[in-house]
């Protein structure tokens, strides 16, 4: 693991260690070691031209055309369609399961999950953190420390 991507230690890694969830990761991911995944909100188009998606792109391999799971170093999780309008909370939630399902069975490989759908899409850590409650004790799932602060009541 690559210790630059983690939050330092601090009361809110803290206390997101004693609630079972993995260490949080850094907002600012601009590397990855061998075990990483970068993990980005993204549209179903595969467009990735802004934002995380860009990065996701530019360094992490995520491929043009595909806007949903794994390419490269990265994992796709929509909060856009295809012509790039917002997807509803309730539509972006199974794609946040399958995610979490995802990474359970690749337990080998550390999920460092960005801000999904709190940077172009427009919602706030409040409307997207709980999608991410049952990644709790799945300790390959690195949520931003802002998502663990909210799903533990800081």
């Amino acid at each position: 693991m690559n210790v630059n991507n983690y939050a330092p230690l601090d009361i809110g890694k803290a206390y997101a260690l004693s609630y079972g969830y993995a260490i949080p990761c850094d907002d600012d991911i601009t590397s990855l070691d061998n075990d990483e995944v970068f993990v980005f909100g993204s549209n179903l188009a595969g467009k990735h031209e802004a934002g995380a998606a860009k990065l996701a792109h530019d360094s992490f391999g995520a491929q043009y055309g595909y806007g949903k799971g794994m390419t490269g170093k990265s994992y796709a999780i929509p909060t856009k369609d295809k012509d790039l309008r917002v997807l509803f909370l309730k539509e972006i939630r199974p794609y946040v399961e399958e995610f979490i399902e995802y990474a359970k069975l690749h337990s080998d490989i550390h999920f460092l999950v960005t801000k999904v759908g709190c940077g172009l899409a427009g919602y706030t850590v409040r409307d997207i953190a709980p999608m991410f409650a049952k990644a709790r004790c799945v300790q390959n799932i690195h949520l931003p420390l802002d998502f663990v602060q909210c799903l533990i009541g800081l």
